[in-house]
């Protein structure tokens, strides 16, 4: 790979022993992905939950933030996505003390490097969003996927040490969707329906991203009227990448990149048609009972006004199912100043601030709680808790509000 005078320099260890540890891994990733050189990069947002890290992991953070302080501190903005608690309310979830203190230690490693513990996989949404051509090193996909889709930046997934890297170098491989190349439409959608609710958004994105296929697949799609706001994009996209691994859509005259017909190359592409009632096959697939054990509003952390309108549909009810509403620690204050929070944990639901459901020992809660059948509005989540164990319901927000009352998804 082709460096330059800085760079050559990190290598050599005169930027000290981190940053050298840093670039050598960069390095490998861009050999075997076919980069050229390095990017500058100007953000980076980490993944790093300590169920995925464990024991290994936060110790190998742990050895990082040993160093001197001018050695290990990052060079750029460096954020951190949701945590595997909150701490406040981890016993009412049942996460055990050994849990609870891994995620200390890495938050401690994380805090001597100079990294921001936002906590967040909607920072998009709330700090610092990106903006048209910026280069990025981000991890989490929901992130990713909006972030080069709805905002128009540059890129890739980004691994934990390699998004950790990209904060420590300021740089990251110039490869994948940091070039042209791989931002043009390989497959074409169209679809004469426009999604309402966000669980019909994301069982849209779900749908497309299962027949797009692979992180290398760009779809385009057209026929959507009116102009989504941001969470449905944010529903839309999150789903795409978790049933496709897609990190780069296209949508006609919504998306920066796609804003007329004529911005993008996709004529050539045969044209596949999408129906409602194959969007709503999907939905269906995910309700396959009736009896629900938990309501879980998570995977993306829940944007003020989705805490708003799950806080109005709250008001007044009393529910014999636990509802859980994730959230993240920038939203959760105004949440609480306006009522929001209040609203719903009068009706018996929980408000958690900085974490994710699927990221903080899903499998363990549900043992623990006796929980089996998940009722969510995520059609991320509804793909991912099939593999903790979960039998999960994909339904509307107000479907699964009035399923936390009754125990029964209609």
């Amino acid at each position: 790979m082709k460096l330059n005078a800085e760079e050559k320099a990190m290598l050599a260890g005169e930027f000290g022993p981190v940053r050298q540890i840093a670039i050598q891994h960069q390095i490998k990733v861009g050999e075997f992905f076919g980069a050229n050189d390095l990017v500058p990069v100007s953000q980076a947002h980490i993944m790093a939950d300590t169920e995925s890290l464990g024991e290994a992991g936060v110790e190998w953070l742990e050895d990082l933030a040993k160093y001197s302080t001018a050695d290990r501190m990052v060079r750029i903005p460096t954020i951190t996505d949701p945590r595997g608690t909150d701490f406040t309310k981890a016993k009412q979830l049942g996460q055990t003390e050994k849990m609870l203190e891994l995620e200390r230690r890495a938050i401690d490693a994380f805090v001597k490097m100079g990294v921001s513990m936002t906590d967040t996989c909607i920072n998009y949404q709330t700090i610092m969003a990106p903006v048209y051509g910026e280069h990025l090193a981000f991890g989490d996909t929901g992130v990713v996927i909006y972030s080069n889709s709805v905002c128009g930046a540059r890129s890739n997934f980004e691994g934990g040490p390699s998004a950790l890297a990209a904060g420590l170098t300021g740089r990251t491989p110039r490869y994948g969707y940091h070039l042209d190349e791989h931002r043009k439409p390989t497959h074409r959608f169209k679809t004469s329906w426009t999604p309402q609710t966000l669980n019909e958004w994301g069982a849209l994105g779900g749908l497309i991203g299962k027949k797009s296929g692979n992180y290398w697949s760009v779809p385009v799609l057209e026929g959507i009227e009116g102009h989504p706001g941001s969470d449905a994009m944010k529903h839309f996209g999150a789903a795409m990448a978790s049933f496709g691994s897609t990190a780069l859509f296209h949508v006609l005259g919504v998306t920066p990149e796609a804003l007329r017909s004529g911005d993008l190359e996709y004529l050539h592409l045969p044209e596949v048609l999408i129906t409602k009632e194959e969007v709503m096959g999907l939905q269906n697939s995910y309700r396959i009972a009736e009896e629900i054990d938990v309501v879980v509003f998570s995977a993306p952390q829940l944007s003020l006004m989705e805490m708003k309108s799950i806080a109005e549909l709250c008001n007044g009810k009393k529910f014999i199912k636990p509802l859980l509403a994730m959230t993240s620690p920038q939203v959760k204050p105004d949440s609480d100043r306006m009522g929001y929070t209040e609203m719903i944990e009068n009706a018996g639901g929980t408000v958690f601030s900085g974490m994710c459901f699927y990221q903080s020992y899903a499998r363990e809660i549900a043992e623990t709680n006796g929980w089996k059948v998940l009722a969510t509005n995520s059609a991320k989540i509804v793909n991912i808790l099939g593999g903790y164990g979960y039998t999960p319901m994909l339904a509307s927000m107000e479907d699964c509000v009035q399923a936390a009352v009754t125990g029964r998804l209609k």
